[in-house]
């Protein structure tokens, strides 16, 4: 696996008509570690917002898929850090995953709808593209429910860091004219973004931000 940039075109819960009420994004990278953040679109890019009202979800964990008797193709998504809950291997999503046309996927599942509360099933349909770069992962993990990780893959990167009951996220967007360009920030944590974008690096190295110390689990 190269590694994959998964956009969220459409939302279903059924009976309902699909929507899409967020920018979602998704990075995966060759060992499968993941940032998925869910933005909702009344967020103004680039503004720093110091609470997470405007984030739907944010998650990174570690994806596998498997093909069930029938042909099937089986998504699981292990959570590793959650914004909606500190419990987040407690959390992992799976999903069935078909075809649905070039580059698109659509999946389906049931879980916990957060407007009603209920389990519903679900149709989420998603667009994904090759990276033209390459990607680099960063990880935090410590005391006092320390976990954060900073993905960069092709022209995006994202982060998460919860501490204890805090979450921050941040995404990045690389321009055609070659300028990254932090896009969101929300939770007003920092974490290594802006240096990822800008260095080279090899697995093992650190970076510390605000006294804790991130590593480069992954170089692709």
């Amino acid at each position: 696996m190269a590694g994959h940039i998964s956009f969220r075109e459409s939302i279903r819960w059924l009976p309902d008509e699909p929507s899409e009420p967020t920018s979602t994004i998704v990075l995966t990278s060759p060992q499968r570690r993941f940032v998925d953040l869910r933005v909702l679109k009344g967020y103004k890019e680039g503004s720093a917002a110091a609470t997470l009202e405007e984030l739907d979800w944010g998650i990174a964990g570690t994806s596998s898929s498997s093909v069930l008797e029938d042909g099937t193709r089986h998504g699981r998504w292990e959570h590793w850090v959650d914004s909606r809950f500190a419990d987040a291997e407690a959390a992992t999503d799976e999903g069935d995953e078909f075809p649905a046309g070039e580059n698109l996927t659509l999946e389906k599942w049931h879980m916990v709808n957060p407007a009603t509360g209920k389990d519903t099933e679900y149709e989420e349909l998603w667009r994904s593209i090759e990276p033209e770069r390459g990607c680099v992962v960063m990880q935090v993990e410590g005391e006092e429910g320390v976990r954060g990780r900073v993905l960069l893959l092709g022209r995006y990167c994202q982060g998460i860091l919860r501490v204890g009951e805090r979450v921050g996220v941040q995404r990045w967007v690389r321009s055609d004219a070659g300028q990254w360009e932090r896009t969101v920030w929300m939770g007003g944590m920092e974490m290594p973004c802006e240096t990822v974008v800008k260095g080279e690096w090899k697995e093992g190295d650190t970076v510390e931000v605000e006294g804790r110390k991130w590593t480069v689990v992954e170089v692709a």
